[in-house]
């Protein structure tokens, strides 16, 4: 489908890149995007694939805006606090883009609905903040064979890398899954959450918005994929770095003998 006269003006200057042009626009014009919490991560991921011209937008999220989200959850303002955060992300995404069309999920995401969700959309991004939705996402994504471009932060770090462990290497082999990186989960308190430790707001934007690039390049065949990679920010230090992951052949899940052949391990 040819672009309009207003498409042609609001996404101009992705038009001129000559690697992704109009053919990489429509690309994200026709692509279903499904994004895990409207948090701290899921607030730029939103308002910079929204300002992009993907064409259609899921969130999952149950929770409600409450005013300490504020400091870092720029998809939402202080008069959406009560309101339930896919709706006023919905609402903030609405006056971004009228291009983008918005699909609200407000439920916890659960071994019974995960898959079947998933399998709706064609990239999921990750802005969870916690290990058991971690485990689930990367599972049902791994199921559906959908992309999943996953991140997380800490106080003053992040994380990023794209799944698809689904797809083999040259070699024969396997991608990593998020499985290859966390073995398994900490246990309880090991990891102290933001609510106890604390987190960098402006950190939470700049993973967020790197999220959203990675799905884009995804989207577009633009650059080099994350897959196989985990990229390491410290804002303290200022300083990044990109290390390689590798299979595990004991992956429960891709490895030589699996032993997670659906999702009916998940809570």
């Amino acid at each position: 489908m040819a672009l309009t006269d207003d498409q042609l003006e609001r996404y101009a200057r992705h038009i001129v890149l000559k690697e992704i042009g109009g053919p990489g626009q429509q690309k994200l014009l026709a692509a279903k995007v499904l994004v895990i919490g409207a948090g701290g991560l899921g607030s730029p991921l939103l308002l910079y694939l929204a300002a992009a011209g993907v064409g259609t937008l899921g969130i999952v999220d149950d929770d409600i805006v409450s005013l300490s989200n504020l400091q870092r959850q720029v998809v939402h303002d202080t008069q959406a606090v009560g309101e339930p955060k896919v709706e006023s992300a919905a609402a903030t995404i609405g006056r971004i883009n009228p291009d983008t069309r918005v699909i609200t999920h407000q439920t916890r995401l659960t071994a019974t609905n995960a898959q079947d969700l998933i399998s709706q959309y064609d990239i999921v991004a990750d802005g969870c903040d916690n290990f058991p939705t971690r485990f689930l996402v990367n599972d049902a994504c791994y199921f559906a064979r959908v992309p999943l471009v996953s991140a997380a932060v800490g106080r003053f770090d992040g994380q990023l890398s794209t799944f698809k462990g689904y797809e083999r290497d040259e070699h024969g082999v396997p991608l990593p899954t998020y499985r290859d990186f966390v073995p398994s989960a900490p246990a309880d308190g090991l990891v102290p959450t933001c609510e106890t430790a604390g987190v960098l707001g402006a950190l939470t934007g700049v993973m967020g918005s790197m999220q959203a690039l990675e799905v884009i390049k995804e989207l577009t065949g633009t650059g080099t994929s994350l897959a196989g990679r985990l990229f390491i920010y410290d804002a303290l230090d200022a300083r990044a770095r990109t290390i390689t992951l590798r299979h595990d052949p004991a992956n429960p899940l891709t490895g030589t003998n699996p032993t997670i052949t659906d999702l009916s391990g998940h809570a």
